[in-house]
């Protein structure tokens, strides 16, 4: 069959179709897929013939999307057989056949009756084949072929996933990498160039570029610095079809950051400082804070401060504070307006992470120097302690005295002090103080479980100037009452096992308390004395804050009561005590010997009928053992029941089939066989089957004449009376079978039974040219021609 297509739609296609065409002449413009056939044909045996196959080209080409009208011409099948009389029919089968695809069943024209998209399917495999038309039978085996979906431009490049965020780090040479982009475009990439995707950069020039290829976005620029400008936002655009004119495009937003390195050293904005400090000034305090400023930012920027020389380095320290990059400048020893009223340092800041790449920009430190005025002042007061380290219960009333602070002017002045406390604005006030005496009392009712310890400022200020301040820490420690009883320290999963023996010890509990040491532990267990006596379970202080569950009772059953509660109270070792109530759930369950849990789940049927496992699985024996022996019995006696004859209808021997010993030579006689189908010579001819006989050859003619003139049936009986009558003819019990072959017939006996009384001249030489297979019975009619010799 010939498959035309006219589907040329471009010069790619019409080189495909030409080389179809030309392909199928070649081949005797026939497209065929031979396969194993079998040919009847009345009269004559099956033949097989060996697979031919022979491969050619076998596609079609249908437009995507095509929009037209009318349905799309994909192509045309012929058959050679076809004389254009209309005699044969084509069909067309396979992915679409009948719903995408139709055919003219006359002609053979294919076409498309949808609009098709290649991006969901990209081909099609159908089946053709030419039948006739009058007697519908195929005239040329089914051929295979494949409508494939030509491609068009109809998608354009995608950025599955943008848009990007990405960094790189400033100071980075012209050409580091920044980000690859992809975008990824569902036309065909192996036809033409709808899916040839070229890359381009629409936003961002001139500090970043894009290889048009790989869509690698590099930097365009040298040394770009982030302290000059950290954010770029740079559009790529995709473009299909090479870029070309036409082609489809889409594009994407790459926000690129530049990240810091520390490139810039630190300055300090002044050479020279100068800071006041009172002599009043309390040894250990900030009296100061330096800075020195970096551009860098995170780690780039940390720094230290140190103070290299002057003739203050005994009497101030300098610290660095680590979150504000600052200089915290302390005292270390008292001043003394007196004694000195100014004091010189030089400070130095230097950064703590150096970058060796950008060692040339350094050095990466500065100093400055800082001038200190001590000033002549009034001291403000002085706290009697340095510290203050006060304790309250909980849940004391509100208004509770704490305790007091004391502070006096050290001037001669000795004016009255006024005490407040320093609250953050979002701390809650626990505390207040009285402002003239500095008695601390709460406000509060507190909760040494919530918070033990508190922490509070307190500063003084002298009346007649309230300028001057002086700050002491007060540490306010809650103390613990007993306001928490005693708890389970967990949810307790309690099993029993059925096979419990009385007092015996199934599990172990503990508690908790959320008192402190002093009022909780040690705990005491017991049963509630309102409730009656547990008959089932009892329960043992162990006196070291566990105690043990006891069975007072021999086995639990789970189909009576599968699961028990049992009340138990906890009590403290507080004062005064305090104590709680819990109820344990305690489950029964069946257990191995070992005491190993096996199931807790209630077995209904077992239980109902008061068996256990093992029981049923001997039950489960027992009855296996019955049913086998009923088997064998069943099997003995059918087997003791064959029949002694095996075939009602093989008349030619009698087969006597018994246990007991037999008679010799007299159960030979008995049974001649030569009497039983001759009943005229039933009397006369008795041999011994063990011996050939000596036959006497009797004329045929009065054989017959004395056959004629016996009555078989009577034979019969006589036999069968001479078997009951005599008892000493073995075996006693026996199946007799006699039988008579008839008249006479013109062919002659073909019975081997009496083969013995008859001598035939046929000569049996030529079974030894027989082969090895007729060896034993050529050597058998030789020993017999043999004997008649002798």
């Amino acid at each position: 069959m010939k498959i035309t297509s006219t589907s040329c739609i471009c010069p790619v296609l019409v080189c495909l179709c030409f080389v179809q065409r030309c392909y199928g002449t070649a081949h005797h413009s026939s497209i065929k897929v031979t396969r194993n056939q079998t040919k009847h044909i009345e009269g004559e045996t099956e033949v097989h013939h060996r697979p031919k196959r022979g491969w050619v080209w076998n596609q079609f080409f249908v437009l995507e999307e095509h929009m037209g009208p009318d349905p799309q011409y994909v192509g045309k099948l012929h058959s050679n057989s076809d004389k254009g009389d209309g005699s044969v029919k084509y069909i067309l089968t396979g992915e679409g056949a009948g719903t995408i695809f139709i055919i003219d069943d006359t002609t053979g024209d294919i076409h498309s009756t949808k609009s098709l998209d290649r991006e969901q399917k990209t081909h099609y495999v159908l089946h053709a084949q030419a039948i006739d038309r009058r007697t519908n039978k195929p005239l040329e085996p089914e051929s295979e072929f494949i409508i494939k979906v030509q491609d068009i431009n109809d998608n354009a490049p995608k950025f599955t996933d943008g848009p990007y965020i990405v960094t790189v780090p400033e100071m980075s040479d012209m050409g580091t990498s920044v980000l690859q982009v992809t975008a990824t475009d569902a036309d065909d990439p192996t036809y033409g160039n709808s899916a040839r995707v070229v890359y381009s950069i629409l936003q961002g020039q001139p500090y970043f570029s894009v290889d048009p290829k790989t869509g690698v976005i590099r930097t365009a620029l040298h040394n770009m610095d982030r302290e000059a400008r950290e954010h770029y936002s740079v559009v790529i655009q995709a473009k299909d079809m090479a870029g070309q004119v036409g082609g489809l495009s889409g594009s994407t937003t790459v926000n690129i950051t530049l990240t810091d390195v520390n490139d810039n050293p630190p300055r300090f904005p002044q050479k020279h400082y100068q800071l006041y400090v009172p002599e009043s000034a309390q040894v250990g305090s900030a009296v100061g804070k330096i800075k020195a400023n970096d551009a860098d930012t995170g780690s780039n920027a940390d720094m230290t401060y140190s103070i290299i020389n002057g003739d203050g380095m005994g009497i101030f320290s300098i610290s660095t504070d680590k979150e504000t990059r600052e200089g915290i400048l302390s005292l270390k020893k008292p001043l003394n307006y007196e004694k000195k009223k100014s004091y010189t340092l030089n400070i130095e800041g230097a950064n703590t992470h150096l970058d060796f790449r950008f060692s040339h920009l350094g050095p990466f430190k500065d100093a400055t120097m800082l001038k200190i005025i001590v000033g002549d002042v009034d001291e403000p007061p002085l706290f009697s302690m340095p510290s203050y380290v006060m304790e309250v219960y909980e849940n004391a009333k509100i208004g509770t005295i704490v305790g007091t602070v004391l502070a006096q002017d050290p001037d001669s002045a000795n004016s009255l002090v006024r005490y407040f406390i320093n609250y953050n604005a979002e701390d809650d006030r626990f505390f207040n103080i009285d402002a003239n005496t500095g008695t601390i009392k709460t406000t509060k009712v507190l909760d040494r479980e919530e918070t033990p310890w508190y922490n509070i400022t307190v500063t003084a200020s002298e009346n007649d100037n309230p300028d001057l301040l002086s700050h002491v820490t007060v540490g306010i420690r809650v103390l613990d009452v007993n306001d928490n009883p005693p708890e389970l320290a967990r949810e307790y999963d309690i099993v029993v096992c059925e096979n419990s023996k009385p007092g015996q010890v199934i599990h172990t509990i503990s508690a908790t308390d959320k008192d402190d040491f002093a009022n909780g532990p040690r705990f005491n267990f017991f049963l509630d004395e309102h409730l009656p006596v547990n008959p089932n379970f009892t329960l043992k202080d162990n006196e070291d804050n566990t105690a043990s569950i006891l069975t007072r009772r021999r086995r639990f059953s789970r189909t009576v009561q599968d699961v028990y509660y049992l009340p138990i109270m906890i009590s403290d070792g507080g004062i005064p005590s305090l104590s709680s109530s819990s109820t344990l759930t305690i489950r029964v369950c069946a257990c191995e010997r070992d005491g190993r849990v096996r199931t807790c789940h209630a077995e209904a049927f077992l239980s109902s009928a008061g068996l256990s496992t093992g029981a049923l699985i001997a039950i489960l024996l027992c009855v296996l053992i019955l049913l086998a022996i009923v088997v064998i019995f069943i099997t003995l006696r059918r087997s003791k029941k064959e029949p002694l004859i095996i075939s009602e209808e093989d008349v030619r021997e009698n087969v006597v089939t018994y246990d007991d010993e037999g008679g010799g030579e007299e159960d030979t006689e008995a049974f001649d066989i030569t009497a039983l189908r001759n009943p005229s010579a039933a009397e006369e001819l008795k041999y011994r089957r063990d011996i050939r006989p000596e036959v006497k050859l009797t004329p045929r003619h009065q054989t017959l004449s004395t056959l004629e003139s016996i009555d078989v049936q009577e034979f019969i009986k006589q036999r069968l009376a001479e078997a009951d009558l005599d008892p000493s003819v073995p075996p006693y019990d026996s199946l007799q079978t006699y039988a008579y072959e008839g008249q006479r017939s013109e062919a002659g006996s073909i019975s081997s039974l009496d083969s013995a009384t008859t001598q035939s001249d046929q000569d049996y030489h030529y079974l030894g040219d027989w082969g090895p297979e007729f060896k034993k019975l050529a050597e058998l009619y030789g020993e017999i021609e043999s004997e008649r010799t002798t």
